[in-house]
């Protein structure tokens, strides 16, 4: 599936490797019904995405779980291509790491790849006694064969940014990553490069702050994260904190894919900034302002200023785009970042959003737009929501984009999320001069699932991704 070798892991030998791949053919997805009213368990989505197919643009296999309001979040591999030179690995596992119930789904998807099945599930005691970590987040897969999953908490909701680690073949809790005590005070994402000997992760908040919706309150009182933690990779320790200036709220980060490349991006996601982090001349790491979302003046609205609320990014393969989505504003953006401390806008499309003609908000003074966008309406459907999670194909020529960010943050910004289910689209991308263009036959309504409206997520390929594959 992944190369022509026949000695190899999984996955390509290089990012550049990778752009070469297969056209994906289905797409894995979470879907939540945490918050929405309907007692039904979260469950794994599969979409056909191959325009010859009978079924495009279906959801062709739910994979219910077992308990309910789990909230699923992001998902990960048991192996990927930081173990391209190991041809025992095999990327056949998904893990699915739960935000709130801080259980760990382990899905099979090798042996029916249109039909995945639960595997195994780890239990959040397991996670508790071994690590004294809750609510998890974002997993990696590393090259030891492990499997290195990112918290936000312990088990009472404090914040806690520490790492489980999961043997990548039995999928028993190991214990954590980090020595023990050296927790970061809050976490979220993470990404590692050992070229380096780096790992950087990033800041949500508490568990306890951020469950059940926002507070603007808890801003003012500096309980959201603004820093950046860097870790050494070997030693396994946290040797160095970056305060970002105008960085509230880092929440995805990407180095570049280029595995010798010591730079990369964060999202900061209520100062609407995109900063580039890099290892300095005195060897330590550094951070600097590249990409600022101005803010919107508004009526009618939670506040009186509106933050684009950067909530994912994305870099191309070949390092040359980045991508990223204004969930408030509603546009989805393409930056080219050949100079990766000048990123310069080439593609910019609205889908939905908060500031849309006809809708309660009230656009005061803008610095971008000289009107309202309008409402966004596909196949028939007027979309709720704004553009949330990305996900980008190995060529770099389609973007595809869901709706919800989480489930207590849907509810309270967009409340027609919840009634009307989020959608999945298509953008088509310019990969010469940039720009982008939204595919009008594109669209996967996930308003009419059999057990009513739910909240589509995180977007992954079987064969991986962008953001799920990390060469070393």
């Amino acid at each position: 599936m992944a190369t022509k070798c026949v000695k190899c892991g999984p996955g390509y030998s290089t990012p550049l490797e990778a752009m070469k791949g297969p056209r994906e053919e289905i797409i894995y997805l979470p879907c939540i019904y945490r918050n929405t009213g309907i007692e039904a368990p979260d469950y794994l989505a599969t979409v056909d995405v191959n325009p010859r197919s009978p079924q495009y643009c279906q959801v062709i296999h739910r994979l219910p779980m077992p308990y309910l309001k789990d909230e699923l979040h992001h998902s990960g591999w048991n192996t990927c291509s930081s173990c391209f030179g190991d041809s025992t690995k095999s990327r056949n596992m998904l893990v699915l790491p739960c935000l709130i119930s801080s259980r760990v789904y382990v899905v099979d998807v090798a042996s029916e790849p249109r039909a995945p099945k639960l595997h195994k599930v780890i239990e959040a005691k397991e996670i508790q006694d071994k690590c004294g970590l809750s609510y998890l987040h974002t997993s990696h897969c590393l090259a030891s064969g492990e499997v290195m999953i990112s918290t936000l908490g312990d088990p009472k909701g404090n914040g806690k940014g520490g790492f489980v680690l999961l043997d990548g073949e039995t999928f028993e809790v190991k214990g954590t990553w980090q020595r023990p005590g050296g927790e970061a005070p809050l976490g979220y994402d993470f990404w590692y490069q050992p070229r380096h000997n780096v790992m950087i992760s990033t800041e949500w908040a508490a568990p306890n702050v951020l469950r059940d919706g926002f507070n603007p309150a808890d801003v003012e009182a500096g309980l959201y994260g603004s820093n950046l933690h860097i870790w050494d990779w070997q030693r396994r320790e946290l040797v160095q904190t970056l305060p970002m200036k105008d960085g509230l709220i880092p929440l995805e980060i990407r180095f570049l894919h280029d595995p010798a490349a010591s730079q990369g991006f964060v999202g900061c996601t209520l100062s609407s900034t995109i900063q580039r982090f890099y290892k300095n001349e005195a060897g330590c790491w550094s951070v600097e302002k590249v990409i600022q979302v101005p803010p919107k003046k508004v009526k009618n609205w939670l506040l009186p200023e509106m933050p684009g609320l950067i909530t994912d990014i994305l870099l191309s393969l070949d390092d040359r785009f980045l991508y990223f989505s204004n969930w408030l504003h509603g546009d989805l953006r393409q930056y080219d970042i050949s100079n990766p401390q000048k990123p310069r806008l080439v593609g910019q499309i609205f889908l939905g959003g908060s500031i849309v003609k006809g809708g309660p908000v009230q656009v005061l003074e803008d610095q971008e737009l000289r009107c309202q966008p309008e409402p966004l309406v596909v196949k028939g459907k007027r979309v709720a929501g704004g553009p949330q999670m990305i996900q980008l194909s190995l060529d770099g020529k389609r973007l595809y984009v869901t709706t919800s960010l989480y489930s207590a943050w849907d509810k309270q910004f967009y409340p027609d999320l919840i009634r009307e289910g989020s959608v999945m689209l298509q953008v088509d991308v310019d990969t010469e001069k940039g720009g982008l263009k939204l595919n009008p036959n594109f669209l996967v309504d996930f308003g009419k699932e059999p057990h009513g409206p739910a909240l589509a997520h995180e977007l992954r390929y079987p064969g991986g991704d962008c953001s799920s594959d990390i060469w070393i």
